[in-house]
């Protein structure tokens, strides 16, 4: 979830969901689900933000009111987010999505798309903003596979358990950044010997 604001990103509020409730790939569920976390707390303000967002600390945006709400998606994706927002009991807060394709406009109760100038201030801002989720999200998984593949890498090490794997992960990343270190850059790393940091690069 990103947010703009005055036609900006403004990156402090923005937020990955991990997802609780949808088994494999469901876009439609998972953004309802996404929506539902994200929303409830508009309209019971002492909810406090659950775990499985990237910030579990408190955050006042949360319970402020959003001009506009934009969904990356075509009729469905915007079916859906309204059922949401009907079963929030949500009614006041504008709600549209930005179907790729062509570039479409739809927003509810309007069978018909509305379709801005290529040229419009309008239509750059939407895409701007459509864009940056995308770019958001995909930093995020690629972030995420990294961190999986070398945890898988590390646990085939005799001698490196979860709490130094989790300083190895804090550290380097990625097993391309630990593959490129040099030996005592690893041994630099909380709880790793230069004997084991020897080892680490062996075995990657």
């Amino acid at each position: 979830m990103v947010v703009f604001e005055n036609g900006s990103p403004k990156s402090r509020d923005y937020r990955r969901f991990q997802i609780k409730t949808v088994q494999g790939v469901d876009d439609y569920s998972m953004m309802r689900e996404m929506l539902t976390r994200r929303f409830r707390r508009l309209v019971s303000p002492d909810n406090q933000i659950e775990s499985g967002t990237s910030s579990s600390s408190k955050n006042s945006s949360w319970t402020e009111q959003p001009d506009l709400v934009l969904i990356d998606g075509g009729k469905g994706h915007l079916s859906s987010a309204l059922q949401v927002f009907l079963e929030l009991g949500i009614h006041d807060i504008p709600l549209a999505s930005l179907a790729k394709e062509n570039e479409e406009l739809f927003v509810p109760q309007t069978p018909e798309p509305i379709v801005l100038s290529r040229n419009s201030n309008g239509l750059f801002l939407v895409q701007r903003a459509r864009d940056e989720a995308h770019r958001f999200a995909i930093t995020y998984h690629r972030k995420k596979r990294a961190k999986t593949t070398i945890r898988s890498s590390l646990d085939m090490i005799p001698g490196v358990g979860p709490k130094r794997r989790k300083h190895l992960l804090r550290k380097f990343g990625s097993v391309k950044n630990l593959k490129s270190a040099k030996t005592t850059e690893i041994a630099s790393t909380p709880g790793i010997t230069l004997k084991l940091a020897e080892k680490i690069k062996a075995y990657i």
